[in-house]
């Protein structure tokens, strides 16, 4: 399983960027995807998590209202639109995919995902 993200980049505060997470080796259609961020000097931080179905997702609480995530089956992609984005959103956004297609343990925990992306860098500046 490969699991790509792309999208991001310099964008200054109140602005937007869309993530995307290409995967391959295993459908995003029959897994849970989340994106977790880490920022210089702080631990990894749940973002947003989606279940195979799509019917469910979840956020982080300092992203929920700005941030959306999507799935694009036919594309085995994942999205992740970011909106109003504030300098604290600067951070190495990784994708991750988990092991079922809903996360009971608890969407927010590393170890939920068994399958993480390279990451992609956004930098929001004031």
């Amino acid at each position: 399983v490969q699991l790509q993200a792309f999208g991001g980049g310099l964008v200054q505060a109140g602005g937007l960027l869309r993530l995307s997470c290409a995967a391959s080796g295993r459908p995003v259609s029959k897994y849970a995807m989340g994106w977790f961020r880490q920022a210089p000097g702080k631990e990894r931080e749940f973002v947003a998590g989606i279940s195979s179905s799509g019917g469910s997702t979840f956020y982080g609480d300092s992203v929920k209202g700005r941030f959306t995530i999507s799935r694009d089956n036919a594309k085995n992609t994942v999205h992740l639109q970011m909106n109003s984005l504030k300098p604290e959103d600067t951070a190495v956004y990784y994708c991750a995919q988990a092991p079922s297609g809903y996360v009971r343990s608890g969407w927010h925990l590393s170890v939920a995902y068994d399958y993480w992306g390279q990451g992609t860098q956004v930098t929001v500046s004031s």
